[in-house]
């Protein structure tokens, strides 16, 4: 048997399932893509994450088009972060062309152009369904590692939670939670130090200023009401595909302290929110992060030390996590290691730095007798990549260099108008977009402020019950009537039973306390 024989006898078998599965490509021997020896991905695994690396250029935005697209065709339902703007396209067909049937050809696939169902979704002024969340919905511990505060400064913020849980004060927004933070250190000082110890006015300042520069990025756009439920998420279209929902990020490239916000809030709030689900068939939610440096740059040792938590926990939910950046280094070993399904295309050796971390990067594949791993990641083509995979019993399977299939969906961005009719067919666009400020924190501190202002001598108007009307008296709707008929009930009611599961992050270990700088 010749070394081509033996290994595509090792691919095929490595790379053959029982269940269901995706496929990535053409598997590549000695230069050369081998026709009908294909590079799959079982479904079961995918819960278990992955990566998508390689330099600018090299068609990683391309890879993760392709696999989105695969698994919105499995009934899978994705969450795509478009950091650059370039992923809209997938709600298209894409148009056939010499290369595209080139490529297949060798590859041995029959291409067929096909546009995926697709929602926008938007943190900030983009066309799309809002995404906001409560301050209480975060929680004192959450909001605390956002934030980056030391113990005492930690311990400060959830004695304002605790205020006002007990007084009945709704926290929805920033301006709540600043209005909290000055009551408790100015006028409500005196009362508040016999009841809940002693404030610090220097701690106060400091949560303040934190809680500013968090708004210099945006952060009061996300923070409020409606709160988008996580459940939207997991849609599938009539005609059996999954929806993909795409969050635009493209004006949030320079506020990564917001992104990495969103990111983990969204995280926790799915993990608390769907039930478990052990090891299923094929995963129930797939989240793709494009530019996952954003997420790492400026994240403080307690906030990787949360994500890392949660990226451990939620496979259990049946939530896989795909990071894509430039570099594997990008993102933490920690987390790294968590990650199952590798998808390296060529890297750059520019240097010796590049060169030493091309070596590093290769021994994080398995080794292989039939590629040079480290000249194999130089070498690589255009939408060509290295990719090893966990098999159905969870052992990582041989180093495949592959020949990618082509997106079947558009590769490029949709027209404004394009973008706009999708929004506008939005069913959760009317159901998010509309913005509900009711009397919070806010209005209800500076009422109390006002009435304890208001002159001792001054008498208070006593309070007089309305005249009934005379002629035969209105049925009145009851009380629970209104509230079921409410406009903002199901919301409110919503809001109320999450605030009771904000401490959940701290019940199951992901809460802890943030460490002293």
């Amino acid at each position: 048997m010749s070394d081509k024989e033996k290994f595509a006898e090792e691919i095929n078998s490595s790379y053959s399932f029982k269940g269901d599965y995706i496929t990535l490509g053409g598997a590549i021997y000695a230069g050369d893509c081998i026709k009908d020896l294909f590079v799959n991905i079982p479904l079961k695994t995918l819960n278990r994450h992955g990566l998508i690396a390689g330099a600018t250029g090299t068609g990683k935005t391309k890879t993760l088009q392709i696999i989105t697209e695969q698994l919105s065709s499995k009934s899978i339902p994705v969450l795509v972060m478009d950091v650059k703007g370039d992923l809209s396209g997938i709600a298209k067909p894409g148009a056939v062309n010499p290369k595209i049937e080139e490529r297949h050809q060798k590859i041995g696939l029959q291409y067929t152009a096909e546009g995926f169902p697709v929602e926008m979704l938007t943190l900030s002024e983009e066309k799309g369904v809002r995404l906001r969340a409560t301050v209480s919905e975060f929680g004192p511990v959450l909001l605390s590692k956002i934030l980056e505060l030391n113990d005492t400064q930690a311990s400060f913020v959830s004695l304002i939670f605790k205020y006002c849980d007990d007084s009945h004060l709704p926290v929805l927004d920033l301006k709540d939670f600043k209005r909290a933070l000055q009551y408790i250190s100015d006028e409500g000082k005196a009362d508040i130090e016999k009841e809940y110890g002693k404030i610090s006015t220097t701690s106060v300042g400091t949560i303040l200023r934190k809680v500013i520069e968090l708004e210099q990025q945006g952060a009061e756009k996300f923070f409020g009401e409606k709160s988008f439920e996580v459940d939207d998420l997991v849609r599938i279209d009539d005609k059996g595909h999954g929806i993909i929902s795409i969050i635009r990020l493209v004006d949030l490239q320079d506020k990564p302290k917001l992104f990495s916000t969103f990111m983990l809030q969204l995280l926790a709030e799915i993990y608390s929110s769907f039930p478990e689900e052990g090891d299923l068939a094929r995963p129930k939610l797939a989240i793709f992060i494009d530019e996952a440096h954003l997420i790492f740059k400026e994240a403080s040792k307690a906030l990787l030390e949360q994500i890392e938590t949660i990226i451990k926990l939620i496979r259990s939910k049946g939530v896989g996590v795909f990071f894509c950046t430039q570099n594997p280094t990008d993102v933490p070993a920690s987390v790294l290691s968590q990650l199952g399904l590798k998808v390296q295309h060529a890297l750059r050796a520019f240097t010796a730095k590049d060169r030493q971390m091309i070596k590093l990067t290769a021994e994080n594949y398995p080794t292989s007798e039939y590629y040079k791993t480290d000249e194999m990641l130089t070498s690589l083509g255009i939408g060509e990549a290295a990719i090893t995979a966990l098999n159905e019993k969870g052992i990582p399977t041989p180093l495949a260099a592959t020949l990618l299939r082509a997106p079947q969906s558009r590769m490029d961005v949709l027209s404004d108008d394009e973008i706009r009719e999708i929004v506008n067919n939005s069913r959760l666009v009317q159901k998010y977009n509309e913005t509900i400020d009711r009397e919070s924190a806010y209005e209800l501190l500076n009422r109390k402020i006002e009435v304890a202002q208001i002159p001792k001598t001054k008498p208070i108007p006593k309070y007089e019950p309305p005249k009934k009307p005379r002629g035969r008296p209105r049925q009145e709707k009851s009380t629970f009537e209104k509230v079921l008929t409410s406009t903002t009930t199901k919301q409110i009611g919503r809001t109320i039973a999450r605030e009771f599961t904000r401490g959940i992050l701290g019940v199951l270990g992901l809460g802890g306390t943030t460490r002293r700088k």
